[in-house]
């Protein structure tokens, strides 16, 4: 008797006894934990993944909320210190082999806020999952502001 694609797929992602689901969608993030040992990646990792692969987004002017930028701002500016936060403004939930991930956007003026969400979405995914080999259950995004440049940044200063 011979099983089809669609008998195939179905039994694949059927719940095992411990309640995991199993398949396609978990089976990079089952390399987490093997015979020989268990790998745990630790929230701080994930957040930096997240935050480098928004910020790689176009359009995305800032991530953070205004105190956060704030605070951030003032660091950049304190000699000896490491500069831009690159988690400022992502928030993570990090399981053994699923996370979560919340990010405060600033966009910039003109950009189509759906379109982005989108894009933030696509990128974040693929970077964690294919880095980390954890499941991305959720990106949720958070526009906090809309970045309109003054006038004065758009015109270049004048040398006399």
């Amino acid at each position: 008797m011979s099983t089809t694609a669609a008998e195939k797929t179905a039994a694949a992602t059927r719940e095992s006894p411990s309640g995991d689901r199993t398949g396609v969608s978990q089976r990079a993030s089952t390399e987490l934990v093997t015979s020989k040992g268990k790998t745990s990646i630790a929230d701080s990792v994930v957040r930096k993944i997240a935050g480098v692969a928004t910020r790689e987004v176009e359009g995305v002017h800032n991530l953070g909320s205004g105190g956060a930028r704030a605070v951030g701002s003032l660091r950049q500016r304190i000699p000896g210190s490491s500069g831009r936060n690159v988690s400022q403004g992502v928030g993570v939930e990090v399981g053994e082999r699923q996370a979560a991930i919340d990010l405060d956007v600033v966009v910039d003026y003109g950009v189509s806020i759906v379109d982005l969400a989108q894009t933030i979405r696509s990128n974040v995914v693929g970077s964690v999952e294919g880095m980390t080999g954890l499941e991305v259950t959720e990106v949720n995004i958070a526009v906090d502001d809309v970045f309109i440049p003054a006038e004065d940044e758009e015109q270049p200063t004048r040398v006399q």
